[in-house]
């Protein structure tokens, strides 16, 4: 069942013009509109995205399919987007939320950190693979994420921190662009999905680096796929589900590929490895 639009906090940076919204779950949720300016195929590509990165153990916030009424829209007319000259206002219906990591008045979390602090993020080898993703599923987009300062082990199951200890912590975010965003092909360029932070690949020397999440994506069970299918609005897609399906028998298909498309990163303009040379 879809989460409630309870009370609009602010608007967003980004394409999607996305708006920040407390629900009826008691959470904040980032929500991209079914009429956002980027199509509304990106709802698409963020839900299917969200499936993938659970399956991989990729480290991305909860999703939620949000429902905003007319009550809410009259209420909260700032949740309304620019196009143009024009303004427009969210349609009645469901849309794409992903789950901001705290509370907005509580929590700040930043696009950006210093080379410093950088360094200070304990899940930073996280981010080869969010490049085995970006890689596999063609995100036209550079690689997105947020920072904050939380308990490690909250968010790190794995990095068996002590209970209460605090740390800098990196969430995969904005996966609108996957498929090459409302285009729905998987394209091949050496600097897709790569993040403008080169240092996040320091540690890779060869393609094993990027283990156990090759295999991950090599082996990846179509059952998720079907999982994912089975919860997707319909009202999102609005009769586009042969081309969707196209897609993601591509993106099956792609599975054995990955390998190369990461050894190809090294052809970008400037080497994202430095020390995996060509």
């Amino acid at each position: 069942m879809p989460l409630g639009a309870l009370r609009h906090i602010r608007k967003l940076r980004g394409g999607a013009q996305a708006h920040l919204i407390e629900c009826s779950d008691g959470h904040f949720y980032v929500v991209k509109y079914a009429n956002n300016p980027q199509h509304r195929r990106i709802l698409v590509n963020e839900w299917i995205a969200s499936a993938l990165l659970r399956h991989l153990q990729i480290p991305a916030p909860d999703t939620a399919i949000i429902e905003i009424d007319s009550k809410f829209i009259e209420q909260y007319p700032e949740c309304r987007m620019q196009l143009g000259s024009r303004e427009i206002l969210p349609e009645p219906g469901w849309h794409f939320g992903s789950r901001y990591p705290g509370h907005p008045e509580r929590l700040a979390t930043y696009d950006f950190v210093p080379d410093q602090l950088l360094k200070q993020v304990h899940n930073l080898t996280d981010f080869l693979c969010a490049l085995v993703f970006d890689k596999w599923t063609g995100n036209a987009d550079s690689r997105q994420s947020v920072f904050f300062r939380a308990q490690i082990n909250e968010w790190l199951p794995a990095a068996e921190a002590h209970p209460r200890k605090l740390g800098f912590v990196a969430l995969m975010i904005d996966h609108g662009y996957v498929f090459n965003g409302p285009h729905w092909e998987l394209i091949n360029s050496p600097v897709q999905g790569l993040y403008t932070r080169k240092s996040v690949y320091n540690a890779v020397r060869s393609v094993e680096n990027f283990q156990p999440w090759l295999d991950r994506v090599e082996n990846f069970p179509d059952f998720v796929l079907d999982g994912a299918l089975k919860t997707l609005p319909p009202q999102w897609l609005d009769g586009d589900d042969s081309d969707l399906e196209r897609v993601l028998l591509q993106l099956l298909k792609r599975r054995k590929r990955i390998r190369d498309l990461l050894a190809d990163a090294r052809l970008a303009k400037v080497n994202p490895f430095a020390n995996w040379p060509l």
